[in-house]
């Protein structure tokens, strides 16, 4: 078993890792507008107020900031009920005409066990991280590369996106992206300190509750929660909010910069596209031994420009 420290790779892959070059500029913190509020029928009130955040649980990462649990107010809030889906997406980029940042660059991770050994494009492997591959073409449309599409998964988490590219369909949408209290009080459904969304234990009565690795990571997936990808947005029970896939499916990145430290100060001035901003909720490629991060507590962080194959977000929205 690795070591427990901040971003732990096994389910996420930096441009950082690889010379990217080439990409358009773009501009990382837009600003959303009055206008109409997209999917709104979509949203979950939540009513805010204090709860418990973080935890000093034996199973987390300390290093990862996890804890110490601290009382945290958030205001009242709207909250997707399951995170952007390809259809959704795909409104979006019809509607605005807008280009990902995987397309300007030309590429974006793919985990190995996806791609063909035959496969007609170029395709550069990880040195440190060996089931990512750096797949040419690969973007929201074409998850896996060229020839491969989202026509039978439109209602998948729309993936291989990066935070920029989330934080304009959110700003499209009227909407913007949840600070990490409000995500994680939103993950916890009303239930104090518990483990997961929906309690202490991970498969209640046998059952599986969310989307994660099965097996040997990362050699095989046996799959018994009858996924080996991404699942549908809709699928496994809710929490107590009615909120599906707060842990496990895909990453979902939230509005904060990432420190290691919940009460430290950030200096703004220092910030720029590889600065790390949060991710909660952990992945499909999540697992026990090696990435225990589907756990309500656990938070990772990638550079504001990376995107993978594990990687999506939901969208929340003020009180008007």
């Amino acid at each position: 078993m690795r070591e427990k420290g901040i971003n732990t790779p096994c389910c996420q892959a930096s441009r950082a890792d690889i010379e990217s070059g080439g990409k358009k500029d773009s501009s990382p913190e837009l600003q959303s507008k009055e206008k109409t509020v997209q999917f709104k029928e979509r949203m979950v009130y939540l009513p805010g107020g204090d709860f418990l955040m973080g935890t000093e649980d034996k199973e987390g990462f300390p290093f990862d900031g996890e804890g110490p649990v601290r009382k945290v107010k958030v205001d009242p809030f709207y909250i997707d009920a399951h995170t952007v889906s390809n259809a959704d997406f795909k409104q979006f980029v019809q509607e605005t005409g807008y280009q990902t940042e995987a397309e300007q660059f030309g590429w974006s991770f793919v985990f190995y066990k996806f791609i063909s050994p035959d496969a007609p494009f170029n395709v550069q492997q990880l040195p440190n991280t060996p089931w990512w591959l750096a797949v040419e073409g690969a973007y929201w449309y074409q998850p896996e590369g060229l020839g491969t599409t989202i026509h039978d998964r439109l209602d998948h988490p729309v993936i291989h996106v990066s935070w920029n590219d989330a934080a304009a369909f959110s700003n499209w949408a009227g909407k913007r992206l949840p600070t990490e209290a409000e995500w994680e009080y939103a993950a916890r459904g009303g239930l104090e300190q518990k483990k997961y969304p929906w309690g202490d234990e991970l498969t209640p009565n046998g059952e599986h509750y969310c989307n994660i690795w099965q097996g040997d990571f990362p050699r095989e997936n046996t799959e018994e929660d009858g996924f080996l990808g991404t699942a549908p947005v809709q699928s496994f029970p809710t929490n107590g909010f009615g909120l599906y896939h707060m842990a496990g499916n895909v990453w979902e990145w939230c509005s904060d910069w990432f420190t290691n430290t919940p009460e430290g100060n950030i200096d703004l001035n220092r910030l720029n596209s590889q600065s790390p901003k949060v991710m909660r909720g952990g992945s499909y490629l999540c697992h026990h031994s090696y990435c225990n991060r589907y756990r309500t507590a656990a938070r990772s962080s990638n550079t504001m420009d990376s995107s993978t194959g594990n990687m999506g977000f939901r969208c929340v929205a003020d009180i008007t």
